[in-house]
């Protein structure tokens, strides 16, 4: 026996209307979602550590997400998890024509824009006739990379600018209007405007060709490095971060960057 046709059958057991797992057994698509986007943030996480032994045992936890859902919807009918990887394969099949095709497919497959034009042809075998430009975006995406794919939707059918001047001097505006929703003191307002800079920045980013998410994230890290690096002179000077002034924890900020 295969070990996923183990895990399968493990993943059946704890569903078992009599002598499954309670917890499991209560579950359905909405309340393992959120355990489904940890698993694969924590993936992410390995990764950016570079722990192998770690993206081993979160690769089996995201896997296990996976095997979850196919269960509840084999249990309702639809579909089983052979019908997952099967659907995955395929999709891999047709849209990698420069491996898996005949000769012509593959040259036509390894030109230019080959891969954006097999996902539009796809695009429009699924397409309702009344569907909307940015439907099927997932609401569940990190906003600034949702963000990014609503703005590059609306760029299909021309609603952009023409280059990363429009955007920038965007900025610009958005940030007066946020000086002014703050001079007014309307904290909605204030959210809404901060709302409206975050989404300009992250158009600028996708004009500059720059991940907006990865972006963040090095700076993210960049920061946790460094502020790191203040608390360890602090212990090392015997004080607490806590203790100095703005000007003391400025001086330190200035020596961790250097």
């Amino acid at each position: 026996m295969s070990e996923i046709q183990k895990l399968l059958e493990v993943m059946a057991r704890l569903r078992d209307p009599a002598d499954g797992c309670p917890w499991d057994r209560e579950q359905d698509f909405a309340s393992i979602a959120p355990y489904t986007l940890e698993e694969a943030y924590e993936v992410a996480d390995a990764i950016a550590r570079d722990d192998l032994a770690a993206l081993r045992e979160e690769l089996g936890d995201l896997l296990f997400q996976v095997v979850f859902h196919a269960r509840l919807a084999e249990e309702a009918g639809a579909f089983d998890f052979d019908a997952v990887a099967a659907a995955i394969t395929d999709k891999l099949v047709r849209r990698h024509p420069h491996v898996f095709g005949t000769p012509e497919e593959r040259a036509r497959g390894a030109e230019p824009g080959a891969w954006e034009r097999i996902k539009a042809e796809e695009r429009r075998g699924k397409e309702d006739p009344g569907a909307g430009a940015l439907d099927g975006i997932a609401l569940a995406l990190p906003a600034l990379r949702r963000a990014e794919k609503l703005a590059a939707r609306a760029a299909r059918v021309g609603f952009d600018w023409p280059d990363a001047d429009g955007p920038r001097a965007k900025l610009d505006e958005e940030l007066a209007e946020l000086d002014r929703a703050r001079a007014a003191g309307d904290a909605s307002q204030v959210t809404e405007e901060l709302g409206d800079l975050l989404f300009t920045v992250a158009n600028l980013a996708r004009h500059l060709e720059v991940d907006a998410e990865e972006a963040l994230a090095r700076a993210n890290r960049k920061f946790e490095r460094r502020f790191r690096r203040m608390e360890e002179a602090a212990r090392t000077a015997g004080v607490r971060l806590a203790e100095l002034s703005p000007e003391a924890l400025e001086a330190y900020w200035e020596a961790a960057k250097s």
